[in-house]
């Protein structure tokens, strides 16, 4: 018998989907980080990003049967994060950044924007500044390395809209960074 952790994520979906619940506790395991690095980017709130993160589980949990194989798990994940985000900014409605640490969420850069720019609690703190629409593109392309088409399937939107958000977004912080903050951190 396999080991849980061996198993493919679509392998433990189809296991709960057979009555082993404890299949479910791996895949919490495996994507819960990436859950809370797409709450935290979005709302920069650790308690808010960790409710969210087990709105996502219970939310994936009560949709398994619905589940289409087509996406990854993480993908759907995601995008059942970035929906969630969303709701919570609208009934939020501040863009204001909130104070919070980058340990907190265990964010990995991978862009070439967070080599530019040395401190990553800056990017984050601009990140919060930015509109929902380009912080969603912007997080989910730069800080989550997620591709174009990918970030579209996640937010439902299209393509060219990604592209023109992910420009408007990176400028837009680029401004942030260089104006805004450079004045709180000198």
């Amino acid at each position: 018998m396999k080991d849980k952790t061996s198993n493919t994520d679509f392998e433990l979906v189809n296991k709960v989907l057979n009555g082993d619940d404890s299949c479910f506790e791996e895949l919490i395991n495996r994507h819960q980080s990436l859950v809370a690095s797409v709450a935290m980017n979005m709302l920069g709130d650790w308690d808010e990003a960790q409710e969210i993160g087990h709105q996502v589980f219970i939310r994936f949990y009560k949709s398994l049967s619905k589940f289409k194989r087509e996406a990854k798990v993480s993908t759907y994940l995601t995008r059942i994060s970035m929906n969630l985000s969303l709701n919570a900014l609208k009934r939020r409605k501040v863009y204001a950044p909130r104070s919070y640490t980058l340990e907190h969420a265990g964010l990995v850069y991978q862009s070439d924007l967070s080599t530019d720019i040395a401190n990553k609690e800056l990017i984050n703190k601009g990140l919060q500044m930015l509109e929902e629409k380009h912080r969603s593109v912007v997080t989910l392309r730069m800080i989550l390395g997620y591709d174009t088409i990918e970030t579209a399937n996640i937010l439902g939107i299209p393509k060219g809209t990604v592209l023109s958000r992910l420009k408007r977004g990176i400028d837009k912080l680029k401004v942030i960074l260089i104006t805004d903050l450079k004045y709180e951190h000198t």
